[in-house]
């Protein structure tokens, strides 16, 4: 991102937004409510439109993708709702087997089975295949709607705030998942919060975002050591 800008009517939600996801690495966005955050990452995938800027994810410039073109990186990037969004009328194999069936137009039974079987694994959710996501807690949720985003192999993951409203133990499980996800998958990843624990399980880099500027840069020691008493009030909680 370069010199990115998003308005919405007099309101300036981002102000000039410059950043790089690295290779491999998960990165933090930290911030209070409503900096920004979430919109920066809607941006990545033309959920939301940038007034200005430039915005290239694999060398591409978003804005200028067709529309078949953006379905495609939509493939390549996963984007993990704060909600979870599962389709609650269908079970979670339903909701895993629709992406396969419908982007990749995978049609073999063997195939289809094989990979939900691997991917509920990878969450340690085996066991709720057949299970409506109204009988799944919200941690569950939260790691169905993150199988049905892996399940389609992204490069790039996007977390919108995947700790959000989750009790401490099962804040710390997901923080886990997305360093196992790094891990067994060699994702790159940015993830929006404003958990100091989420941020300090996963982050290889962190930036902090305010009115919608980044305010500062580095590791989670190095902004957990700032002297700066905004970086320290994140700190604090």
């Amino acid at each position: 991102m370069r010199h990115i800008a998003k308005s919405f009517g007099d309101n300036a939600i981002l102000k000039d937004i410059n950043m790089d996801l690295h290779k491999g690495e998960n990165l933090v966005i930290l911030g209070k409510s409503g900096t920004g955050k979430s919109v920066t990452i809607k941006l990545i995938v033309n959920l939301l439109e940038y007034d200005k800027g430039e915005l290239k994810v694999f060398g591409d410039e978003v804005k200028d993708l067709s529309e078949q073109e953006l379905k495609k990186l939509r493939t390549r990037v996963g984007f993990l709702f704060q909600s979870a969004a599962l389709y609650d009328s269908m079970t979670v194999r339903e909701n895993l087997e629709f992406p396969l069936k419908r982007i990749l137009k995978i049609k073999d039974e063997k195939e289809l089975e094989d990979r939900i079987k691997e991917v509920l694994d990878s969450v340690g959710l085996p066991d709720a295949i057949d299970k409506m996501p109204s009988e799944l807690s919200g941690g569950m949720r939260k790691r169905i709607g993150l199988a049905r985003t892996i399940i389609l192999k992204p490069e790039i993951m996007l977390y919108d705030e995947p700790t959000t409203g989750l009790d401490p133990i099962t804040s710390k499980e997901i923080s886990e998942l997305i360093m196992s996800m790094q891990e067994k998958f060699k994702i790159s990843s940015i993830i929006i919060t404003h958990d100091i624990a989420c941020a300090k399980i996963t982050a290889n880099r962190m930036m902090v975002m305010d009115k919608g500027e980044f305010v500062a840069e580095g590791t989670f020691e190095e902004l957990e050591n700032s002297s700066d008493d905004f970086i320290k009030s994140f700190f604090k909680l």
